[in-house]
């Protein structure tokens, strides 16, 4: 199954900036909702991803590394609620939480363009610049709702 029928405003209003439709409609089938909680790059040792750390403890973030693993972790997560019935590809609707929106947007678009490089498969996506988020080490999270037969 897949996340539902994409809708596009037509070409002469506002288009997104990255590959995700103006909305979805999921199907009207039987279906399961599943809702993933807001996910980072945090890996199960408690490292994360996109984050060198230095001897001075500073730390330098990489938005298209960290993003990567968001969506890495999200899919784990999908696929283990849904007994690996459901992927990315069920995500219906997310919300990223960006750090300094003006230095990481474009390098969290790259990201998530890789996983969606088509509008019409991609999910309805909102992106909320925030002041910080639960550890100083990550600089993007996602939370998203996902729709399958599983």
């Amino acid at each position: 199954m897949s996340n539902g029928t994409p809708y596009f405003l037509p070409a002469n209003k506002a288009q997104g900036l990255a590959n995700y439709p103006h909305a979805r409609l999921t199907p009207t089938t039987t279906h399961r909702t599943i809702y993933v909680s807001g996910t980072s790059s945090r890996r199960g040792d408690g490292t994360w991803d996109g984050v060198t750390e230095h001897a001075d403890g500073t730390f330098t973030l990489d938005i298209r590394a960290q993003t990567a693993a968001v969506l890495r972790n999200i899919e784990t997560i999908i696929s283990g609620a849904t007994n690996g019935k459901g992927g990315l590809g069920n995500v219906v609707d997310a919300t990223v939480f960006l750090i300094d929106m003006e230095k990481n947007y474009a390098g969290m678009n790259e990201e998530w363009n890789r996983v969606y490089p088509e509008r019409e498969g991609a999910p309805a996506r909102t992106t909320i610049g925030v002041k910080e988020l639960p550890n100083k080490r990550l600089i993007v999270e996602i939370k998203c709702t996902v729709v399958c037969e599983c």
